[in-house]
């Protein structure tokens, strides 16, 4: 019987089992009672108290999905996850394969990369609403281009500029991945393309980039997944998705329908639908890069 329950490695198991219970705990937990909580009349109620918090089958979903505030942010997370996402793929490929030559200093520039990642996000935000704001260094060096309204108070602009300022924060982290995956690329592989006489494009673009398609395929899953759960940025950038709600995601609408305005139900709603969003994302990438990898 024991056997059966620890398997042929029963070393291996006992190593796991902590962190499947954290998994079960953190996430498998809430996230059954979200479920739970999108197909009921839920609210909050004192501790202890009796309440009735009947089944309500799909009217949640169907609440929340005829909300135009809630559309609006899953569109915003959108247009965010089609800027952020080739940013950061690109970006941080090129930067690493950079940062991975002999070049001086480069300990030095591969932390001023990662810095902006561990920095805290109220710190890193203040500066970029100093630079970012209508009186700002940005549009001062702009004069008359400068955008009217500001960047951040643009309906057409907030969101775009909070996909850059993200990809710019995170880019780091990416960097690192991608610099481990190019100690993998063998160097007979450059010496190979060099007698050929292929130049350093021809070089990354034919032996750099196959060779970390499996780095690509996690940088871009990584960047789905954090992309779609965007709240930070949005909440401390634009004063919680403004202008208008051109910046909120629909993790910002979700603390705002669940926790300020005391409706955890369609709250709730909003969480299991981006969980089945995020999903299919996750599922249509892992599909396309798996035909290209075949």
């Amino acid at each position: 019987m024991l056997d059966r329950i620890l398997g042929n490695q029963p070393i291996g198991t006992a190593f796991v089992t902590p962190y499947l219970a954290f998994l079960a705990a953190i996430f498998a937990y809430p996230l059954g009672f979200a479920v739970y909580m999108s197909f009921h009349d839920y609210f909050f109620a004192a501790p202890g108290a009796i309440v009735e918090r009947p089944f309500v089958g799909f009217e949640n979903y169907t609440a929340v999905l005829a909300d135009p505030a809630v559309r609006r942010a899953f569109g915003n997370v959108l247009v965010f996850l089609v800027i952020n996402v080739p940013l950061t793929v690109v970006l941080s490929l090129l930067l690493a394969n950079a940062l991975n030559a002999a070049i001086r200093w480069r300990t030095f520039f591969r932390v001023s990369y990662y810095v902006p990642y561990v920095a805290a996000s109220v710190a890193v935000v203040g500066v970029w609403l100093f630079l970012f704001n209508s009186n700002g260094l940005v549009n001062s060096v702009l004069g008359p281009l400068a955008p009217d309204p500001s960047w951040l108070v643009n309906t057409s602009l907030a969101m775009p500029t909070v996909a850059v300022y993200v990809t710019w924060k995170q880019l780091g982290f990416f960097i690192l991945l991608y610099l481990a995956a190019l100690q993998n690329v063998s160097k007979d592989l450059y010496e190979a393309a060099s007698v050929d006489g292929a130049g350093r494009w021809k070089s990354f673009w034919n032996v750099t980039v196959p060779g970390v398609r499996p780095a690509s395929t996690l940088v871009v899953l990584l960047a789905t997944v954090t992309g779609a759960n965007l709240f930070t940025e949005p909440y401390l950038l634009t004063g919680g998705g403004g202008p208008d709600g051109a910046s909120a995601s629909p993790v910002l609408v979700m603390y705002q329908r669940g926790i300020e305005q005391g409706n955890p139900d369609a709250g709730s709603a909003i969480g299991v639908l981006l969980v089945i969003g995020v999903l299919l994302l996750a599922l249509v990438e892992r599909r396309f890069v798996g035909r290209e990898e075949s």
